[in-house]
């Protein structure tokens, strides 16, 4: 196992160089440029400007020194449109946010969804079946950008019991609603993977044996069936947490909880290439981790997997 880790991880190396050369030369390629989106500069200004930020040299030199600071100093360089502002102070201003709400999101995804999913599977077509499912599908069908604004206006418009936004040092109030909107849906999915997969493995021959033996169901349940349920389950929650992380744009415009969500579309559409790349890095780095955390846990899951 820990030979197959060091693998993956040595792996994670040129994969994260890979996505770096091709993400910069996407940005680079694209037109326009991240000082003449407001109105057209002098030519000798703008000659000025980027020969600071060293976009005066030619692609293959800005590509080398980039990956040289990355790599040795792990500096993400300046912000182009945020001034006086580096990526790095970006990152750690807001990714902190993000991680809180974004965690609290995840757990409260599963927690809730495989119990919904448990409880379905284990009390099929009943009324618990039905409410269970039918929870599911309401979910999915309100994704974060519609749930968000449903809960504004409902808890602090109407109610007036939450804050329509901000962060506040993450107080508890300040969270719930978003992390109620952005892990819905992400609960609805768990809870039918959950329900479909229980499902199956309870009519295993196995599990038929393990009840001829005159086992309790509980004992049924938790040592012999939810291992092989949580397989596909887990599957899904190593993209499911870093989707909860990219996806918190919504979460940050509605809220407005300062999380790297809205700065990272917003250099996309102002083209500052440097926390444009810098964010989308730490979003490839987190894919591969959690990625490798899902490999694990199959692997604690199934043995035979380790073979």
């Amino acid at each position: 196992m820990l030979n197959y880790i060091l693998r993956r991880l040595l792996i994670a190396i040129p994969t994260l160089l890979v996505l770096i050369v091709v993400c910069f030369l996407l940005m680079h390629a694209a037109p326009g440029s991240p000082f003449t989106s407001e109105r057209a500069l002098p030519p000798q200004v703008l000659a000025n400007i980027e020969a600071r930020y060293g976009l005066d040299k030619p692609l293959v030199f800005q590509m080398w020194d980039y990956l040289v600071n990355v790599v040795t100093r792990f500096d993400f360089g300046p912000s182009f449109v945020y001034r006086d502002r580096t990526v790095n102070g970006i990152i750690s201003q807001g990714f902190p946010v993000t991680l809180t709400y974004g965690t609290l999101s995840f757990i409260v995804a599963v927690i809730v969804g495989v119990s919904l999913g448990v409880a379905a599977a284990l009390r099929q077509n009943t009324w618990l079946d039905y409410l269970a499912v039918g929870t599911s599908f309401s979910a999915q069908a309100l994704p974060n950008f519609v749930m968000a604004p449903i809960l504004v206006i409902i808890f602090t418009w109407k109610l007036g019991w939450l804050p329509g936004g901000g962060w506040n040092g993450g107080a508890w109030p300040y969270l719930v609603m978003p992390v109620i909107a952005l892990s819905t849906s992400f609960m609805a999915s768990i809870a039918r993977i959950t329900r479909s997969s229980m499902l199956e493995v309870l009519n295993a021959n196995f599990i038929r044996t393990a009840r001829a033996k005159g086992l309790p169901a509980r004992t049924v349940v938790w040592r012999h069936a939810m291992k092989p349920t949580m397989m596909p389950v887990v599957s899904y929650l190593g993209p499911a947490f870093v989707g909860m992380i990219t996806g918190s744009v919504v979460i940050d415009m509605y809220f407005s909880t300062g999380g790297i969500g809205l700065f990272y579309v917003n250099s996309a559409l102002n083209r500052d290439y440097s926390v444009m790349l810098g964010l989308t890095i730490l979003y490839g780095a987190l894919t591969i981790v959690f990625n490798l955390i899902t490999d694990i846990a199959y692997a604690w899951l199934d043995p035979k997997i380790r073979y």
